[in-house]
Formats: C-alpha cells, structure tokens, sequence
C-alpha cells in the first residue's frame, strides 16, 4: 500500500488558484457573523458544490492532481457520508471516466465494461468484488495510461483479497484516508443545506445541532429535510424550538 503524500504545497495551491467559479465557502448573506468558515467552494461539475476542509484536503489534492498521478490507482477510503463518492464524482467527470458498482463487477467481461474509456470509478470496492475482473481491468488500464478510482470503508491492506496479483496491485495503488467532517464542514454544510432550501438557519440552531448529531453529509441532509417538511406542513418558520422537535424524533 502506497500512503499517499500530499502533493507539494506550492503546486497545490496554484491548481486551485486555476479552478474556474471558486467562490467563498457560505456567502456574506447566509453565514452568520458569529460562524466564521474557512472553508472553499469547489464546483462539483454538475453535482452540488463541495467544500474543502481538513477532513478531506489530502483527497482534493490528488484529485487536482490528475492524471499527473504517480500510479495508476487511488483509493479513497473513509465512513459512509464522508462525501468519498460525491469525490470521485468529481474525478470521474473530469476524466470522462465510467463508474460501477463493486457487486455489479461479477461476471462481467473487462472488454466490454470499459471499451475504450481510460477511466474508471468502482464504488465500495471493499464490499466484495470480483477479483478477476478487476485485475483485468487494472491492467487495461495501465496498457492505456489510464487510471482507477476506487472508493471504500477501509484501506486496501484490509481488503481481503485472495486473488495474488490483485492484491500486489492494490498494494502499490495511492491511499488516501477522508475523515468524519469536522466544526468547520459541519457548519458549513449545514449553512448550505438549509440555504438551497431558502432557510437561514441562525448560529444558535447550528450550535445545537453540532454535538447531537453524525458527522455525516447524509445524516445532515436528513435533517434539514425533515426540518423543511415540518416547517411546510405546520406553516412555521425554522426556529430553534422546531429543530429541537424534529431532532428529537428522529
């Protein structure tokens, strides 16, 4: 297993300075003053905007960095709600790469799976998969100068791979590891989440949400959906008090 080393700093922050549409994390007129962000924008090339923080810096990085990739592999690795496939979503349109499910690998015939596409997302790579299959397609890809993208709960060193070859071919893929969102993200997901929805949630309901609920983009999502349905059905305003209710039900 490779661990992959974040690129050199200086080269990192050009590519982002080269990025088109980069905005502020939360604009002046949603972010309450009493929550400052030090989060950025990161347009998600059809896909809602993905914000950059400690939690998953080291993931962007790599992904800025292709197909200037030192191997043909990265695995990104993290919980469920880590926003590991809202990333490789953004690499895959990027690289007009092809995308499959793990369990939907069994069985299929490499050849006509990739075509001739130069790369390829398989998601839940750690679920079980077919081996066979996919050293093939390593391989394929290698032959063309393409690259694969896997996504999973655990790094490959815990996979259990049977197959020799294959597992020498994960070991020398790239690693990245994107963590549970921290404070920043948390509050800046959920700035966004409730603004899409025309909502400005104050700091008070953030600072109650933070500690009582996963760190998760799906458990955040949720919420502000439950939040939205009850505040439409019973005609109220999001207050703290309504947030409190919904939580407490959920």
């Amino acid at each position: 297993m490779t661990r992959a080393k974040t690129p050199p700093e200086k080269d990192i922050k050009n590519q982002k300075a080269s990025l088109p549409g980069q905005t502020d994390a939360i604009s002046a007129e949603v972010a309450p003053q009493q929550l400052p962000l030090a989060l950025e924008m990161r347009p998600a090339l059809g896909r809602d905007d993905f914000m950059v923080a400690q939690s998953n810096s080291e993931a962007v990085a790599w992904i800025d960095q292709w197909p200037n990739w030192p191997v043909p592999a990265l695995c990104l690795y993290g919980p469920k709600g880590c926003g590991k496939s809202h990333l490789a979503e953004v690499w895959r349109a990027r690289s007009a790469a092809l995308r499959v499910m793990a369990r939907d690998l069994d069985g299929v015939h490499p050849d006509d799976l990739l075509g001739d596409a130069k790369g390829l997302v398989i998601e839940d790579a750690d679920s079980g998969l077919d081996e066979t299959v996919c050293f093939h397609l390593y391989n394929m890809l290698k032959e063309r100068g393409g690259h694969l993208l896997l996504t999973a709960t655990q790094p490959p060193a815990r996979w259990k791979v049977a197959l020799p070859d294959l597992k020498s071919r994960l070991g020398a893929a790239l690693v990245c590891e994107i963590s549970p969102p921290d404070d920043d993200l948390m509050v800046g997901l959920l700035l966004k989440l409730f603004a899409d929805r025309q909502i400005q949630a104050g700091p008070q309901t953030i600072s109650y949400i933070l500690p009582r609920i996963e760190r998760s983009f799906v458990a955040l999502s949720e919420l502000v959906a439950a939040v939205d349905r009850r505040a439409l059905a019973e005609k109220r305003a999001v207050t703290l008090p309504l947030v409190r209710s919904v939580m407490e039900e959920l």
